[in-house]
């Protein structure tokens, strides 16, 4: 979840660790907190993590490395830290698992993640959440209709970028990805991704426009380009969530990037109406299935090398 600090009153999607969305209204606070306050040095950035006060089973050593090393699977995908301070509250919740992420930006980002008081070090080492919102960090804040490309991004980059730091197999990525992408299909009444704001539509939604792009990019320019390459463009041209920007100027970006217009050409396609890509048809052109419940991976498939690519770890 993105937000901005400006807003001291915020509806908020918390992203349960089941990846359903609950909306709340929620008074934020983020400079208030107290505890043990430690500065990490990641890949160049300076993160200042802050263990909130609360029992927790985990300690702050295994918490510290847990931070550190997701920070370093974002540094692999986006070839720097997106963005050279952040502010990371790890606040202690009921239960046994980690919830509620939020991603606020503008002038000092900070991120918000709740830690199951529970928890073990097998929780942290399946945890999405974190390295989800940290993939926030490196996209502009946007107007609110196009909240879709900010979660979109999120939801699609985080299993890649954890493939490409050896902490996901490409059988789970690509399964995950059969099973719950055509939750982001249009239904009846979608008038596209502007203006359909529901839950799969801004997810799912979001991460098809993602995928549709990064084999579109791969296909016209031979592999050279890919929407990884876009996106660390985007990064670096507007240093990330500590600005706003138009999703034209963003796309628009990532666009010159890889040399092409495949970016806004798709936004003008899906943005205000509905598109329902055929999506059995682009899963047989890359080699994938999903056989009683296991993923099946064909390497003589039209668009295996694509496939293959927009998981290989790619150097900055």
């Amino acid at each position: 979840m993105k937000a901005s600090l400006s807003k001291l009153l915020l509806c908020l999607t918390l992203v349960a660790s089941d990846g359903s969305g609950q909306e709340i209204h929620e008074s934020v606070s983020v400079a208030g907190d107290q505890g043990n306050v430690q500065t990490l040095k990641v890949a160049g950035a300076s993160i200042r993590l802050v263990l909130a006060p609360g029992e927790k089973a985990l300690s702050r050593s295994t918490l510290v490395d847990w931070v550190k090393s997701d920070a370093k699977t974002v540094s692999t995908y986006y070839g720097r830290f997106p963005v050279p301070q952040l502010e990371l509250v790890l606040t202690p919740t009921p239960g046994d698992q980690i919830s509620q992420g939020v991603t606020y930006g503008e002038d000092k980002p900070v991120i918000r993640v709740g830690i199951g008081q529970a928890a073990d070090a097998d929780v942290l080492a399946r945890d999405w959440i974190l390295v989800h919102e940290m993939v926030h960090l490196a996209l502009p804040l946007l107007p609110r209709r196009h909240h879709w490309l900010e979660e979109g991004i999120a939801t699609y980059v985080e299993p890649i970028a954890r493939a490409q730091a050896g902490k996901l197999s490409a059988e789970k990525v690509w399964g995950d990805l059969l099973h719950d992408l055509h939750q982001g299909l249009p239904q009846a009444g979608d008038q596209g991704l502007d203006s359909t704001h529901t839950w799969g539509r801004t997810y799912w939604g979001g991460a098809l426009f993602c995928l549709l792009a990064d084999v579109r990019l791969r296909e016209q320019t031979n592999n050279r380009y890919g929407l990884q390459q876009a996106l660390r463009a985007i990064d670096r041209e507007s240093g990330g969530i500590t600005v706003e920007r138009s999703i034209v100027n963003v796309l628009q970006t990532g666009d010159a990037a890889t040399g092409t217009h495949v970016l806004t050409d798709l936004y003008r396609e899906m943005a205000n109406q509905p598109v329902m890509p055929d999506l059995d048809a682009l899963w047989k052109k890359l080699g994938l299935a999903l056989v009683d419940g296991k993923t099946v991976i064909d390497d003589n498939a039209p668009l295996a090398n694509v496939r293959r690519a927009i998981l290989a770890p790619t150097e900055p």
